[in-house]
């Protein structure tokens, strides 16, 4: 449902129940008694409001795009458009990997609202990493919703005219790509106005705003985002845009969605969990308390990398129906040796571009404007930027080595020898 009659007005807790509690596919979800209704604003994000409702028949999420960035203020203006791709996104995603996204109960483009499905007792990824749980099964439904969402996004799989037409629709999400292109690509490696770090860091910074090398690389990396519309991608795909149980695994918040390279979604995953890996002394109440826990994110990092080639060699040989490497001039004609040839020249290059945009996302979340709260919670400046200088580290090496490496396991290996150096 579209409402283009009322001038837009941000929701409150107070106005939420009288203007949402006409909506049929609302009230027949919680309950039509909007007098039983309880409002709770959630949103910890960095640009929208987000309320929990609940009624005397269930609850459910009720999200609204600001027409500005949340974190900063209304000095840095943003369309409410964003709810739109953000929808849009959401369909895709469901189609392409069913159960993996939440439900859409009813969306108002005027408003920027969308009304979808209450994931609960789920908690959002980056805060369990932050008290040591682990997730049976996470690492699997993760890897499998990338393969799922990018190839089957992609002109590997889709019509040709659908897939130029939805390219043409995402092309417009102007301004959150400039936010991506800006705050991942380069503000980190110059004293950008919205830049802050730990001033412990201020050497190392100093030492990676000099690196001739690492700059070039990074500008490399943001052609490859900028040029390479390969499939449509979440767009923000971090361990914050992820719910958990101990046993299930669901995705949200793809309101950055846009055409672009198919390693980025699985780049972006990845260099959140080595972020996490690094950060777990500053929550262990002990030295090494928490060795083991790390171990098993390095474990989930090799397994979601382990899932997405799998899922992807299998979408490959059975749903490659698209424009690229057409059946027609391999399996149809018994040249199933030289498909297999493509599939592995096709997961190189995603490999290459999974580390490369992995490194880039570990130092813009360190020394742009958006940080990770597992490392910004840790109080002790001193431990906080140790922890931060080892992603770092691990950051450099893999923008500017990614083609010298050549498995997951010498990436980890990297990992633990960083972590383990004498500060």
């Amino acid at each position: 449902m579209v409402d283009t009659n009322n001038k837009y007005e941000p929701l409150t807790v107070e106005t939420l129940a009288a203007r949402l509690g006409s909506i049929k596919s609302i009230t027949n979800l919680i309950g039509g008694d909007t007098s039983k209704w309880t409002v709770k604003e959630v949103g910890d994000g960095n640009l929208n409001l987000v309320f929990i409702v609940t009624g005397d028949a269930g609850s459910i999420i009720v999200k609204q795009a600001l027409p500005y960035v949340r974190l900063v203020g209304d000095s840095w203006p943003l369309p409410l458009k964003r709810a739109f791709f953000e929808y849009h996104a959401l369909t895709r995603q469901a189609e392409r990997d069913p159960d993996s996204v939440p439900e859409i109960y009813h969306f108002d483009e005027a408003q920027a609202i969308i009304v979808m499905e209450f994931f609960t007792p789920h908690i959002i990824l980056r805060h369990s990493l932050m008290a040591g749980t682990k997730h049976e099964g996470m690492a699997k439904v993760l890897g499998q919703f990338c393969a799922r969402t990018l190839f089957r996004g992609s002109d590997l799989s889709m019509d040709a005219a659908k897939r130029k037409a939805d390219v043409a629709l995402f092309v417009d999400s102007v301004a959150l790509c400039d936010i991506t292109e800006t705050l991942v690509f380069s503000d980190p490696y110059f004293d950008a106005e919205r830049n802050h770090h730990t001033p412990q860091l201020d050497g190392l910074v100093a030492e990676l705003r000099a690196d001739i090398d690492l700059k070039v690389e990074a500008q490399h990396l943001k052609s490859k985002f900028c040029n390479n519309a390969e499939t449509m991608l979440h767009g923000d795909f971090h361990t914050g845009s992820v719910m958990v149980t101990e046993t299930e695994t669901k995705v949200i918040d793809p309101e950055f969605a846009l055409y672009g390279p198919i390693g980025f979604d699985i780049g972006m995953l990845l260099g959140n969990f080595w972020m996490a890996y690094f950060a777990q002394p500053g929550h262990a109440s002990a030295v090494g308390e928490r060795e083991e826990y790390q171990n098993w994110i390095l474990g989930v990092v090799d397994e979601v990398w382990v899932e997405f080639s799998s899922e992807f060699s299998k979408l490959w040989r059975e749903e490659r129906t698209g424009i690229l490497y057409e059946k027609a001039l391999f399996e149809d004609q018994g040249h199933n040796l030289a498909s297999e040839q493509a599939l592995a020249h096709r997961l190189q290059h995603i490999w290459e571009d999974t580390l490369g945009f992995a490194g880039v996302e570990m130092i813009r979340r360190t020394l742009s404007l958006a940080h990770i709260a597992e490392n910004d919670t840790i109080e002790n400046e001193e431990l906080r930027a140790d922890c931060e200088a080892r992603g770092l580290k691990l950051g450099r090496q893999l923008v500017v080595n990614r083609s010298r490496m050549n498995s997951m396991a010498t990436v980890n290996d990297l990992a633990r020898i960083i972590a383990k150096e004498a500060k």
